[in-house]
């Protein structure tokens, strides 16, 4: 498995990671605990050392089922995890409600705080590799969130700082007090706005660019087949060579995909 480094952090990451939303078991239909850690062992036995989790993946859950898993192997593990999407406080502006819970965008001093806490206690360690700001908070200053980031990796409990769902004038302001080692960005072959936004700038700026929904949440992971007949005057050929040429890095006035009605198998 190659490895890359995130950012300047001298922290040396699989280049792919094991993402745990769906083991949160939130919006997925539930979760199974043992088929959850089975998984997360394989990926650790096939050299996959980064694993991304959050609290908001089913409020804890997901952290608890990957601490129990890294139990014992927390030194072959790059943990990341996130901080701004919480319950426990009303602070911040309401974003969604989970099991009944209202769940808020919030990156105040005093909730990263609270929330880095929590994270160690689930994932039963001491610190965490990279930790992530969730989605931004708009009532919280940036110099406020990373100012309490940055006192948590000097305490030792965080050793980078990352981003996620932040636009270029976001990325901009927290660098302006600190130094940011990744952005965590919806990126695919399918989805590829990030190549005009954020990525020529962290290109730029070696700061590590870190993809979510890879494969486009199961469209592009060989489990959903292609309806050609639902085309309209585009023969397979065409869309084969027009596929290849995106994943080469072409770019095409034709986007083919958006008209495709897709069908599990």
């Amino acid at each position: 498995m190659q490895t890359r480094e995130i950012g300047n952090s001298g922290i040396e990451a699989s280049v792919i990671g094991l993402g745990t939303w769906a083991m949160g078991g939130w919006m997925w239909g539930g979760t199974d605990e043992k088929a959850s850690i089975d998984a997360i062992h394989a990926s650790l036995d096939h050299g996959v050392s980064l694993i991304d989790t959050a609290p908001a993946y089913g409020l804890g859950v997901s952290e608890e089922i990957v601490g129990k898993a890294i139990k014992g192997r927390r030194d072959k593990v790059v943990l990341a995890t996130k901080c701004g999407l919480v319950w426990h406080t009303d602070k911040g502006n309401h974003f969604f409600d989970e099991n009944g819970k209202p769940v808020h965008r919030y990156l105040g001093a005093d909730a990263i705080q609270h929330e880095v806490e929590q994270s160690l206690k689930r994932l039963q360690t001491d610190y965490l590799d990279l930790y992530i700001t969730h989605w931004q908070d708009p009532t919280t200053p940036i110099a406020e969130t990373m100012e309490a980031l940055l006192a948590l990796k000097k305490a030792g409990k965080i050793r980078a700082i990352g981003i996620s769902n932040a636009n270029q004038a976001e990325l901009e302001q927290y660098q302006q007090t600190g130094v940011v080692d990744a952005v965590q960005e919806k990126y695919n072959l399918i989805e590829r706005q990030l190549e005009q936004t954020l990525l020529p700038s962290t290109i730029k700026t070696n700061v590590a660019c870190l993809s979510y929904s890879s494969l486009a949440m199961g469209l592009l992971s060989g489990k959903i087949t292609l309806n050609v007949f639902s085309l309209a005057m585009i023969s397979a050929s065409r869309i084969l060579c027009l596929l290849s040429k995106t994943a080469a890095g072409y770019k095409s006035s034709v986007s083919p995909l958006s008209r495709l009605r897709a069908r599990k198998t």
